[in-house]
């Protein structure tokens, strides 16, 4: 996958999450997504290169980071929780969408109960 495709790619999905809101804190270059002010994903330039880092468990992310040359620890943020996907041929839509997912599921999973009756995943 192209940097231009994972960009797409991305924004689409986190886009059509519900109650997902997206914003630019950090500045033009750098959207960032978030669920009840949490934060899920961001999408940025590093070195040049367009990264997509995610919220993911510690044992997936280095089973990830293993099993993918383009999927290493989060940018910027904590290494044990986050990951970041840089393009590569590996890298698919399917699982792009997938690591989205997963990461606003644990967004959520964290959010209080009263929140998540509200959203209907509690």
């Amino acid at each position: 996958m192209q940097q231009d495709q994972l960009e797409q790619c991305a924004l689409h999905y986190g886009q059509n999450l519900a109650f997902a809101k997206q914003s630019r804190p950090f500045g033009p270059d750098f959207e960032v997504f978030k669920v009840f002010d949490k934060m899920f994903m961001y999408i940025g330039v590093n070195a040049g290169q367009l990264i997509v880092t995610l919220k993911c468990q510690p044992e997936k992310s280095l089973e990830y980071q293993e099993l993918y040359p383009s999927i290493s620890a989060g940018y910027h943020m904590n290494k044990k929780h986050w990951i970041s996907i840089a393009s590569g041929p590996e890298i698919t839509p399917d699982l792009v969408q997938d690591l989205i997912q997963d990461s606003y599921d644990l967004v959520l999973n964290t959010l209080p109960v009263k929140t998540r009756k509200l959203i209907g995943k509690a």
